[in-house]
């Protein structure tokens, strides 16, 4: 069930991702979360979700402002910054994760679990910690629609009816975030950018509606994630979310061939149909000569 949400929840905020060009952000924001939790798990030495998920939030909103700091007071390009934003906040978490692992219970603590996913590690606090957090983000997405709308497709037309955009990027960066957090412990901080990536970018090939694009792409992420985790519950220590991750390019595989909306058959299709029509016309034009 939480898995399952969290795919939802993903789903939806990635579509804004795919729409604002930030897909690296996730995955920069996802990895920059991690010494966020290994450090509020060494200040309260023990393992509560909450607490956990709030450190790594706070870790995260640190590199989404680092990341927007560089690229205006630098010459350095969006991009870049995220890239090192990605790469700094994770050897930095690594080296805390190794310390933490040499303190007293650290061998214990599942810590490790936060790079790769556990979801079989998650306790019914956990489990409920995530659901609420998911179905906030789902509703946030849901009560705003209009407005998320003018704001990733008509900037300047949602600042003329008195929009903020400040606050609307605000917003989204903290939903995003929050997407992120709640989903380190199932799926890691490696893999959780591409429970975001993937079923938004699946979504694409079967319709030009935002509305649309947005349930097609939180069913794909619901349905990954519920049948990754019942995949890996039918084996001994089969990875969670690693098969939430290859389920969902499962659906992104069968998108890129069959999607209604440019799929490689139906542009095949349709270039074979044109192709015909032209050598049609070519005879006819030929006999009437």
């Amino acid at each position: 069930m939480s898995t399952m949400t969290l795919g939802i929840a993903a789903g939806t905020i990635g579509c804004m991702a795919y729409w604002k060009r930030q897909n690296l952000m996730s995955d920069a924001l996802s990895h920059a979360a991690l010494p966020g939790v290994v450090i509020a798990f060494l200040l309260i030495g023990e393992k509560n979700l909450l607490i956990l998920i709030i450190g790594a939030a706070i870790s995260a909103l640190i590199g989404a402002f680092l990341i927007q700091w560089i690229t205006t007071a630098s010459r350095i390009s969006e991009d870049s910054a995220m890239g090192m934003v990605l790469a700094i906040f994770y050897g930095f978490g690594i080296m805390l994760l190794t310390i933490a692992n040499r303190s007293a219970g650290g061998n214990q603590s599942g810590l490790d679990g936060f790079i790769y996913g556990q979801a079989a590690a998650m306790v019914r606090t956990d489990v409920i910690t995530m659901l609420v957090l998911a179905l906030i983000v789902v509703f946030i997405v849901f009560i705003g629609f209009k407005e998320w709308k003018l704001y990733l497709f008509d900037g300047q037309f949602a600042k003329g009816i008195g929009l903020s955009l400040k606050g609307m990027n605000t917003l989204y960066t903290a939903v995003l975030v929050t997407t992120i957090v709640i989903g380190i412990q199932a799926v890691g901080v490696i893999l959780m950018a591409a429970m975001l990536i993937i079923p938004a970018v699946s979504a694409r090939y079967w319709t030009q509606s935002f509305k649309v694009m947005i349930l097609l792409s939180a069913i794909f992420g619901g349905l990954a994630g519920a049948t990754g985790t019942l995949i890996s519950a039918l084996g001994s220590g089969l990875p969670t979310g690693p098969f939430i991750v290859v389920v969902g390019a499962g659906f992104f595989v069968i998108s890129l061939v069959l999607g209604k909306e440019k799929g490689i058959l139906i542009n095949y299709l349709q270039f074979k149909l044109h192709q015909k029509a032209q050598q049609s016309n070519a005879q006819t034009l030929k006999q009437e000569g």
